[in-house]
């Protein structure tokens, strides 16, 4: 698990260097990248012989941790699920927090596929920016949004003029341990590696999405507060795109709105009376307005629309409408390395005959450019 863990973050290591164009630094990275590699195929035999001896100790009750996993296919999935049973057969053989007895780093592979049954169609990670990273810390500089002045005219022999020079700003992100724990019964850990690992796979999947929609929604919230746009109809939105939006970031921008923002949206109609949302060429899903801005529509529970009047009283709501270019505006910090603890004693868990899969991830989220969004939000009366 170690080497593995090192093999992925020197991976990382490589293509962060060559997108920063330090290329006599990644070619070093590179080759101790290969000499790992190296490493972990001439243990890569011993695996085989590994994964025999656990089959047998969990069928004899008598087994230790997988110090490892072999790195292809169906392989990966049953010594990883063995691993899992070897701490629900043994007593205290794992126990929560204790990286040596129950700390797994989930293989590359599941993490994979994990990752593609996150990102479905109401997944807000597909709008922004995530960069992988694969430090706990780090810091960006980016160049500050400015207005440019031209340079003056410059008579023949005459001394060139001081101009502006670029401004820079620093983004500082700090990765933060996020994670829950799935209760399963001893029957469902008895089932095939392939039923197990299909159930963790999506309830980690649905958990890891929830995560990043609601840290992506918090961060809206944080860049448009006090700056919400009030709209009332179609022109409203018109000089969004037109005016408030820096013509750079509108040409790449698009709509996010929950199920009832869209609903105003959908019924909208231009001057011949046609709706104003159009279908999407390229994508028969989708809906575009103005014929250019594609619509992303989230779960009102997700994207929450505002009340207005008293509580449980509301006399209209105010429906969230975000325009613009979300990669631009927000970035996550992706560490990629998920773990998971077994535990077949924590809390209640004995006496129900339960066992807790405890799964983590890292990340952070932070803004890059506030002016790249803007929240309009369209109020409309409660219908008696």
């Amino acid at each position: 698990r170690e080497l593995l863990n090192k093999i992925n973050a020197k991976k990382e290591e490589v293509k962060n260097l060559a997108k920063e164009n330090k290329i006599e630094e990644a070619k070093a990275a590179k080759k101790e990248l290969i000499d790992l590699q190296a490493k972990f195929d001439v243990l890569y035999d011993l695996e085989d012989e590994a994964e025999e001896k656990i089959k047998d100790d969990i069928e004899n009750e008598n087994v230790t941790v997988i110090s490892g996993a072999v790195n292809k296919g169906k392989e990966v999935v049953n010594a990883f699920v063995n691993a899992i049973k070897a701490g629900l057969s043994k007593k205290n053989s794992m126990k929560e927090g204790t990286e040596a007895d129950g700390g797994l780093t989930v293989p590359q592979d599941i993490q994979t596929s994990i990752k593609e049954l996150r990102r479905s169609q109401d997944a807000l990670e597909n709008l922004v920016n995530v960069e992988t990273v694969s430090t706990e810390t780090g810091t960006r500089v980016i160049e500050k949004a400015a207005d440019q002045t031209p340079f003056d005219n410059v008579d023949e022999e005459a001394e060139f003029q001081e101009v502006s020079t670029p401004q820079f700003e620093k983004i500082s992100y700090k990765v933060k341990k996020k994670g829950g724990i799935l209760k399963v019964t001893r029957e469902l850990l008895q089932d095939t590696a392939e039923n197990i690992m299909g159930y963790l796979r999506r309830w980690i999947a649905k958990k890891s999405k929830a995560t990043r929609n609601a840290l992506i929604v918090k961060k809206i919230d944080e860049i448009t507060t006090s700056k919400e746009v009030s709209i009332k109809d179609l022109d409203g939105l018109k000089d969004i795109f037109n005016e408030k939006l820096d013509p750079a970031i509108a040409v790449s921008s698009g709509v996010v709105t929950n199920q009832s923002g869209f609903n105003w949206l959908d019924k909208l109609k231009d001057s011949d009376g046609k709706y104003v949302l159009q279908a999407d060429p390229t994508n028969a899903t989708k809906k575009l307005l103005f014929g250019e801005y594609p619509v992303t529509v989230v779960s009102n529970k997700v994207l929450k629309s505002k009340g207005v009047g008293s509580s449980g009283q509301e006399t209209a709501w105010k429906h969230p409408i975000i325009c613009g270019d979300l990669k631009e505006a927000i970035t996550i910090f992706d560490r990629e390395n998920m773990t998971i603890e077994i535990s077949t004693e924590a809390g209640d868990l004995w006496g129900k005959d339960q066992t807790g899969i405890k799964v983590r991830e890292r990340l952070d989220i932070q803004a890059v450019d506030s002016e790249a969004i803007v929240k309009a939000e369209v109020e409309v009366a409660v219908t008696p």
